[in-house]
């Protein structure tokens, strides 16, 4: 239970440091609107969502690409080594793991959100994306958990607001932090990338 608290709070802080409250998209967004349009395109077609893609940079590291986290998630789409090293093993043509840079990391977070959306049903593309989010945030084992203990309680684990979302055997300070990954990407930080004119979005009524 320490261990956990203490996890909680240098995420907490490091939140704080990293990750403005308002949700204005920051001039260093600007520089990387272009590239990263065409990288989830490559991905995700014409309409992929571009401005989710932008918020999710924007949650992970503000667009800061030599920051690491207290628990060593590393740049701008912070990923952990491990996760690095499997994403160019499994992704031959992303080349070495670089973390640092600004390009490999946008290619790698579409490229693990594509991944991740391949595993993943749901009732629609909103829940869909949020549980994409939810794995790439927390792992999709993780996901997969909270899935079946959703169906366990009579909640539909196609479904993640309200259902799979409210479920989860992860520790307190994990289940808050994956949930707020989620609702603050696409509610919070994705309209102002859209107000900006971002292209695509990944649109959920809220619920």
């Amino acid at each position: 239970m320490l261990v956990g608290w203490l996890m909680l709070l240098a995420f907490t802080g490091y939140q704080l440091l990293f990750n403005d409250a308002s949700g204005q998209v920051p001039a260093a967004a600007l520089q990387h609107q272009r590239e990263l349009t065409r990288i989830v395109q490559q991905e995700f077609g014409l309409t992929g969502p571009v401005a989710l893609h932008a918020a999710q940079i924007h949650q992970e590291s503000i667009w800061q690409a030599n920051v690491d986290s207290p628990v060593g998630a590393q740049g701008m789409a912070q990923f952990m080594p491990s996760t690095s090293r499997w994403l160019s093993k499994i992704y031959p043509d992303l080349g070495a793991p670089s973390p640092y840079s600004e390009s490999w990391a946008m290619r790698a977070m579409a490229r693990y959100n594509r991944w991740h959306w391949r595993q993943i049903n749901a009732r629609d593309d909103c829940q869909r994306w949020a549980m994409t989010l939810s794995a790439y945030n927390g792992g999709l084992g993780w996901l997969r958990r909270d899935q079946q203990l959703a169906s366990d309680k009579g909640s539909d684990q196609l479904v993640w607001f309200d259902h799979v979302e409210a479920h989860s055997p992860r520790a307190s300070w994990a289940f808050k932090e994956n949930r707020h990954y989620v609702r603050r990407i696409i509610f919070d930080l994705q309209p102002g990338y859209r107000r900006a004119g971002w292209q695509g979005e990944v649109k959920c009524p809220y619920p």
